[in-house]
């Protein structure tokens, strides 16, 4: 007990450091986490001397982190984004694995001289896209099309295939032709329940009359993170699982949704700063002198060769254009995730894993600011980049006693909604809007109120008129009074 302030407040400092890191990184351009891991570098035994080498914490706590990181992407993902894509996102999460792994494998074992299946770690290792470090870069930059579903999905599917692959490789035991039908079962089973404990979840928080509004979020993550315990207790994949129920329930009318997403969100960096603070925290840079070389060939393998090529096998079956085909190679961003598969071998006691450990550390560090500087630029000489554009958020507080629900928004700038009448609104039936901020000063507007930027909006509407309550107050947003006449029919932002 008497150490507990002492950790406390290094903890504290920790996540006040990382939360500055965010507003560093974005005014230089360098993605957050290498300066999480250089603060893990620097609180460790090379910088305040602090030791910290257990490999098995450091993979339990690596996967919790994860965990907590899926459910952040499933909860904000919108499915509006990514169902053009999903047919080209379950692509690039199997086949590209698959592509990625033996390329990769084939190569390194020809290059470094490493022993096949270890050769085949290396790949798997490396085969999974981050989902941190797209989630955080990639909504920055204005994509449009099927590119942000796309990489959203696979970065949030394919960290699944590649943990089985890594835990197969890793167990000694001798490959069969048995194993692939094993991860095609584990997928399967984790996605369908992934889906039904998100349905069950999202039935059960829209009938629940909790008495306080934080308990939402709590219990929208509680199910996410109880779909991975479930099912990675059947032996089948928990990792998917988590990212299809938070996706579910991130994507069904919950009450106080962009609540329960502002706090997933506020999870989930808290999740990405301790993990790789952890991460730098775990390595040794004297040892990381000796994987330069071995990470740089690996690092050019996957640029030039494996990655390329992975994306040319899935693509190829959507017509995808060839500067989507491009950026998506070149998109393929490596995090903590590659770090914390390479742990496994570790805690397996195999033989050559220390210096994988160190070799993928090495290579995210590089990846990372080859890949992350130039994914702007990238983007806009393949003139893939647009504006990002600014949509509403509606959120939901439940009127149980009533059966309805207040809807809650504010008119952003440069919404078409700015100059439009109240009655030009034209809400649906069992639909009324009670009350609007401006200024600080609360007034009931009447049907010749003209609404402004910046305006806050209480809206009342019946549990059967809220969704076209929304769709309406959304098309409102993006196409003005006419948005009928525009064909705007209110889809979910995305």
């Amino acid at each position: 007990m008497d150490r507990l302030p002492l950790l406390l407040g290094i903890g504290a400092g920790v996540v006040l450091l990382g939360v500055v890191a965010v507003r560093l990184s974005t005014r230089i351009g360098l993605p957050s986490l290498l300066l999480y891991l250089g603060i893990g570098v620097l609180i460790g035994e090379a910088g305040l001397g602090i030791r910290f080498d257990d490999a098995e914490l450091t993979q339990a706590l690596g996967v919790a982190a994860l965990v907590l990181i899926l459910a952040d992407g499933g909860l904000s993902t919108r499915w509006s984004t990514v169902r053009p894509a999903l047919g080209l996102g379950i692509a690039l999460s199997t086949i590209s694995v698959i592509v990625s792994v033996t390329l990769t494998g084939f190569a390194l074992h020809w290059l470094l001289g490493l022993d096949l299946r270890i050769a085949f770690l290396w790949g798997a290792v490396l085969s999974s896209t981050d989902a941190a470090a797209v989630f955080s870069v990639l909504r920055g930059l204005g994509l449009g099309g099927r590119l942000v579903g796309a990489l959203e999905l696979e970065s949030g599917l394919n960290d699944a295939p590649a943990f089985i692959a890594v835990v197969v490789l890793s167990s000694g035991a001798v490959l069969s032709w048995t194993d692939p039908l094993l991860v095609v079962y584990e997928l399967a089973l984790g996605g369908v329940l992934g889906g039904l404990i998100g349905r069950l979840g999202a039935a059960g928080l829209k009938r629940a009359a909790l008495p306080a509004t934080g308990l939402y979020p709590l219990a929208t993550l509680a199910v996410c993170i109880g779909a991975y315990a479930l099912t990675q207790s059947l032996h089948a994949s928990g990792l998917l699982a988590c990212y299809v129920a938070a996706l579910v329930l991130g994507n069904s009318t919950l009450p106080h949704r962009e609540g329960t997403r502002s706090f997933a969100e506020g999870l989930g960096w808290l999740a990405q700063i301790g993990l790789f603070v952890l991460l730098g925290l775990y390595v040794s840079p004297d040892r990381l002198v000796y994987a330069v070389v071995p990470a740089l060939i690996a690092a050019a393998v996957l640029l030039v060769l494996a990655r390329p090529a992975s994306v040319v096998a899935a693509a190829v079956w959507f017509r995808v254009p060839w500067r989507e085909q491009v950026f998506l190679s070149w998109a393929g961003l490596r995090g903590a995730v590659p770090i914390v598969l390479a742990l496994v071998p570790l805690t397996s006691g195999l033989e050559g894993a220390r210096e994988l450990v160190d070799a993928v550390f090495v290579l995210v560090v590089v990846l990372t600011v080859v890949q992350g500087t130039t994914l702007p630029v990238v983007a806009k000489v393949l003139g893939l980049a647009k504006p990002p554009v600014q949509e509403i958020e509606v959120d939901a507080a439940p009127l149980e006693a009533l059966r309805a629900d207040l809807l809650q928004m504010t008119v952003p700038q440069g919404s078409r909604m700015h100059g439009v009448y109240v009655r030009e609104l034209r809400l649906p039936e069992g639909t009324g809007l009670s009350l609007v901020v401006r200024r600080g000063a609360s007034f009931t507007p009447q049907g010749d109120t003209r609404l402004q930027e910046g305006d806050q909006l209480l809206v009342v509407a019946t549990t059967t008129a809220r969704e076209a309550a929304e769709r309406r107050l959304r098309a409102v947003d993006r196409s003005g009074r006419l948005a009928r006449w525009r064909g705007d029919a209110g889809a979910a932002p995305s």
